[in-house]
């Protein structure tokens, strides 16, 4: 599965994106212009490679992402972003019309129209399962039974957590599920977050194909969302989930074959398996709407489909609309058979009048 989340605006104390939070420290600001991830299932595990292009003065953050299991997590291969855009890059084509439209002779000057597992009982509140050191991220992997308690445990580790925020997360403590918290800071220590960060790349098992979404409903503007789903089939949403209806923007299966499908930093997603790819667009006009995370399943049919962007140009020939041709055409046509008409009519001969009868005489 791939997804691409793309954010508006991401300012202290805390907003909640597609996938987790982004918390910045008190008062600091920070914008996330861009969050892209990718994301491959194959029943039985996820990996998630995901990439922030953040700005703002905040010289540290704290990205927190749910996982149903337990996660590592390593970084990514910046490649991978490069090549799955041209990969579902929309075909542009050109289309011809006949008849002149607005900004056409002569009507206007002419222009071009574009269409574009969970904690054991008994464990403490919140344990800390893994910590490393990745390029300019602190990474802490979490177990927490009590949201207030991981509220706190962020809260000391020198982020600001709203309550809001540790209301969000209770369904998944209910699921028993984890917690990768991502300290995003410049090697530096002193320099504000600005620019591509470097990808972080997480795995862990998964027998159902879910993206979670509930922190989202925190967002205080509207969020865009961009799934890419790598998976044996063609895949939908089950719903909306209080966003707008998901609309297919690509559909294809990919192979060794297939361009770009034997592509270095791609087939380390795919695992060496032909893959069927479905890039999914959704917005969330009203984020506090959102009441659930994304489940998606197989489709009917894998059908494949590819977001076509026409470019509409006047049909001429030699740069003279064929509009104008053909009206030429036509009135050359009706002269010349007007002509033909009166030409015929002269040349037929007349008929000589019939001759007179002389009555013979009486008597």
């Amino acid at each position: 599965m791939l997804v691409s989340l793309q954010l508006g605006s991401l300012i202290s104390p805390a907003y909640a994106c597609g996938c987790g939070a982004m918390v910045p420290s008190r008062a600091t600001q920070v914008s996330v212009d861009r969050e892209t991830s990718v994301v491959g299932w194959d029943g039985r595990t996820e990996q998630i490679v995901m990439r922030l292009t953040v700005r703002g003065d905040a010289p540290e953050a704290a990205w927190i992402m749910p996982v149903p299991h337990r996660a590592s997590v390593e970084l990514g291969d910046p490649s991978l972003f490069s090549e799955l855009t041209t990969l579902t890059a929309p075909v542009r084509a050109t289309r011809h019309y006949f008849w002149p439209r607005s900004g056409d002779w002569p009507f206007a000057d002419s222009g071009d129209g574009a269409r574009v597992g969970g904690p054991s009982a008994g464990a403490p509140p919140v344990q800390v399962v893994g910590r490393e050191r990745l390029g300019p991220f602190d990474v802490a992997r979490l177990a927490a039974t009590d949201p207030e308690a991981l509220q706190k445990w962020l809260k000391d580790n020198g982020f600001e957590l709203p309550d809001r925020l540790a209301t969000a997360l209770t369904p998944y403590v209910d699921q028993k599920w984890e917690y990768v918290a991502i300290r995003l800071a410049p090697r530096d220590g002193k320099s504000p977050l600005v620019g591509d960060l470097d990808p972080l790349r997480l795995r862990f098992a998964s027998d159902r194909l879910v993206y979670p979404m509930r922190l989202s409903k925190l967002a205080a503007t509207p969020q865009r969302l961009g799934l890419y789903v790598l998976a044996a089939h063609r895949m939908e949403p089950r719903g909306a989930i209080g966003g707008d209806a998901p609309q297919v923007t690509y559909a294809g299966r990919l192979d060794p074959r297939s361009p770009g499908g034997d592509t270095g930093a791609l087939e380390a997603v795919k695992g060496g398996k032909p893959v069927f790819l479905t890039a999914i667009e959704q917005s969330f006009p009203h984020p506090e709407r959102i009441d659930g995370d994304h489940e998606l399943r197989a489709a009917g049919a894998d059908a494949p489909y590819r977001t076509m962007v026409y470019t509409d140009r006047l049909l001429t020939v030699g740069g003279i609309p064929v509009w104008v041709l053909s009206l030429l055409g036509a009135v050359l046509v009706a002269a010349g058979s007007a002509l033909l008409v009166l030409r015929v009519r002269r040349r037929r001969p007349v008929a000589p009048p019939p001759p007179v009868v002389v009555p013979p005489p009486l008597g």
